[in-house]
């Protein structure tokens, strides 16, 4: 009886330590995973924040000038700030973003899934 408990302990105690093994292979490919989406989400920042929408200096200096006078408006303000339309690299990366991403997902799912030991070549 106390050799059957024992046998018993032994086996949990392996199982445990297959699952905690498992367990840690399975975080190691979300970490990995999580840094690429971290890595991925300060390039997109840097990207907008260096090609982002610059002031313009004569718009500026319309708005000040219209201030000084008394004649400037919400509406006024809105019409000389606004873009009227997404320049070429809008265009551009609203259609090649899901493209890029797209095959940035399945590059890093080929990766995810090699095998780690890859096989000798055909065993010569």
């Amino acid at each position: 009886m106390k050799n059957d408990l024992n046998k018993k302990a032994e086996e949990l105690e392996q199982t445990l330590q297959m699952q905690l093994d498992l367990a840690k292979k399975e975080s190691e490919e979300w970490i990995k995973v999580g840094g690429v989406v971290l890595a991925g989400a300060l390039i997109t920042f840097a990207t907008i924040k260096l090609l982002g929408r610059k002031k313009n200096k004569k718009t500026q200096k319309v708005l000040e000038t219209l201030e000084k006078e008394g004649l400037l408006d919400e509406e006024i303000k809105t019409k000389l700030t606004q873009k009227n339309q997404p320049g070429f690299l809008g265009r551009l990366s609203a259609v090649l973003l899901p493209i890029v991403v797209s095959y940035g997902r399945d590059q890093l799912m080929n990766r995810l899934n090699e095998p780690k030991i890859k096989p000798e070549e055909d065993a010569k």
